[in-house]
């Protein structure tokens, strides 16, 4: 979908979850076109070169979630929306950070990668997996990082809403570095060197490490057991309801494809 539609659908089925109209939902999703999203608390004007997103027709938005910016495109987007009640979500952020990563945990192991969760308990580990000053998701660590061969393979967000958890986060199958960084703003080039080669140390795409390629269809089944395994539950296929729908609708119109809400920072 559109990027006003991929974030007003996740934000439509955590209202409607928290009103009890919709079960726990876990979401797999691309985009159309190509979209840089940044994270709430980021400057659009200070941080992303617009003028080149724009020329290069990639879509733009913000999120709902914190964290950096992310190219979107060669990519299988999740999204998991569970009520904080659930009794399988711990009450910690960082512990339903860790459990709903599970999903993702497994769904690596599916594809035949030695994937691991790693826990950034130190700052020195943290350092590890972080590159400050990059605009960059995936330079961003968390407490809990999946990794494949040391490097970080999955970059999520978390906001808690209405009582409900809303994760989601990308699950890239490949990567033009370069043309990432070419659209984030840097004060000098070197520095846009420095970052976008610690940026290669630190993450890695499904096809960098697969010893053969993986297409989208095989990522989303292989994802889609990961998050039923890995979270213990059942999941059943569905589509959005007509009520999601026009709950998306709207906010997608009324909220993230306006400057007022892409610009405001």
């Amino acid at each position: 979908m559109s990027p006003a539609m991929n974030m007003a659908v996740d934000e439509a089925i955590l209202q409607l979850h928290s009103e009890g109209k919709t079960p726990p939902t876990v979401r797999f999703y691309t985009w159309n076109p190509a979209t840089l999203s940044i994270g709430y608390f980021q400057k659009a004007t200070k941080e992303i070169d617009l003028a080149l997103v724009q020329e290069k027709g990639i879509g733009f938005v913000r999120r709902a979630t914190g964290g950096r910016a992310v190219l979107h495109d060669q990519e299988l987007t999740y999204s998991v929306v569970v009520s904080e009640e659930h009794p399988k979500m711990p009450s910690s952020v960082t512990e339903a950070y860790k459990v709903i990563s599970m999903g993702l945990l497994h769904g690596f192991q599916n594809l035949g990668l030695a994937a691991e969760m790693v826990s950034l308990a130190s700052e020195e580990e943290k350092e590890k997996y972080s590159s400050p000053g990059s605009s960059a998701c995936f330079d961003s660590p968390s407490w809990h990082e999946l990794v494949v061969e040391g490097k970080k393979v999955a970059g999520s967000a978390q906001t808690r809403q209405k009582g409900v958890i809303l994760q989601h986060g990308s699950i890239l199958l490949d990567m033009d570095v370069e043309l990432l960084f070419s659209l984030l703003q840097f004060s000098s080039e070197r520095l846009k060197e420095r970052m976008m080669e610690s940026f290669r140390q630190k993450a890695v795409t499904i096809n960098q490490v697969s010893s053969r390629p993986v297409q989208l269809p095989e990522a989303m089944d292989a994802f889609r057991r990961g998050f039923a395994s890995g979270l213990g539950v059942e999941l059943v296929d569905s589509e959005l309801t007509a009520e999601e729908k026009a709950l998306a609708e709207e906010l997608a119109v009324g909220r993230y494809a306006t400057d007022e809400w892409n610009f405001r920072r």
